[in-house]
């Protein structure tokens, strides 16, 4: 497949969501200021913001200003820091650094760490729930279950959990996969979906944007299992390998590198062509299917 020069995510859409953000934090009144610290520590701590990429793309989409869907955007990345956070902790992954800064319960302490991601979960389903003129009441309903879903059980804790107990096992493709589909692709579909019912309500649209994100969140975790393998660690932000060291199971580790780059490649290949069956303009979300082949952390 020939496959375009695709930029980084532009610096506008993450200017954006990082100053939503900041705007939410900062307004919390100051009841309890190292908590609020520790909240802004982690929720701006840097990252790509792919899924507010997305919420934006489609937003881009059909025609709909960036605005109207800020709090979308804002909901689906609170809850992905918080996930991370989480994931930092001694009992998961005990990892010390985090985008090449100290990772919460490092730099503040384990109880705040746990503390922080409880509020910004919270947080999260408080901007969905507000009230809101842009969106109905119908709208929300669906929003805020479809963010508790594939965050939770049967989403991306499930997939963690499996994540868990696959270490030092022997894992198939066909676990591999189901693994990630819901610790990683749950949440970037959740945000493909929450956006299509935010901006259309057109089911059959919605079903699409759903379709195409299973195939690029698992698109963007083969990648990261790559570059786990090949990468380099200065810009990675950690050590080639450690995920093999730490014994996860990763296509890597279950396919070798060439059957994983050739799998990643028929996956890049379905997500592009459930997009060529939306009869809009899809290039920001075309412009993130090569943005993810291209990317080097």
């Amino acid at each position: 497949m020939s496959t375009p020069k695709a930029p980084a995510i532009s610096q506008h859409y993450q200017d954006s969501i990082n100053l939503f953000l900041e705007q939410e934090i900062n307004q919390l009144p100051a009841t309890a200021p190292k908590l609020k610290q520790a909240m802004h520590y982690a929720l701006l701590l840097g990252g790509k913001r792919i899924r507010p990429f997305l919420v934006y793309s489609v937003a881009e989409m059909l025609a709909v200003p960036m605005s109207h869907v800020h709090v979308v955007a804002a909901a689906v990345e609170c809850i992905h820091a918080y996930s991370l956070v989480h994931d930092d902790l001694p009992a998961m992954d005990n990892d010390d650094l985090r985008r090449g800064r100290l990772t919460v319960h490092r730099e503040f302490d384990e109880a705040t760490a746990v503390l922080v991601g409880d509020a910004l979960q919270s947080l999260a389903f408080e901007l969905l729930s507000r009230p809101n003129p842009l969106f109905t009441a119908t709208q929300q309903l669906q929003m805020i279950h479809c963010l508790a879903q594939r965050a939770g059980y049967q989403g991306m804790c499930g997939g963690q959990a499996l994540d868990l107990e696959a270490a030092h096992q022997a894992a198939n493709l066909e676990g591999i996969v189901g693994i990630h589909q819901l610790k990683t692709g749950a949440l970037i579909e959740c945000a493909l979906h929450m956006a299509g019912i935010a901006t259309c309500q057109n089911i059959e649209v919605i079903n699409q944007l759903r379709q195409f994100g299973q195939h690029i969140g698992l698109a963007f975790q083969i990648q990261d299992d790559i570059l786990d393998m090949v990468g380099d660690p200065k810009t990675l932000g950690k050590t080639p390998g450690s995920d093999a060291q730490a014994n996860k199971s990763t296509f890597t580790t279950c396919m070798g590198l060439a059957k994983t780059q050739a799998y990643l490649q028929d996956v890049v290949e379905a997500a592009l062509e459930t997009l060529q069956a939306l009869p809009f303009n899809c290039a920001l979300l075309k412009e993130f299917v090569y943005y993810n082949l291209e990317r080097n952390q």
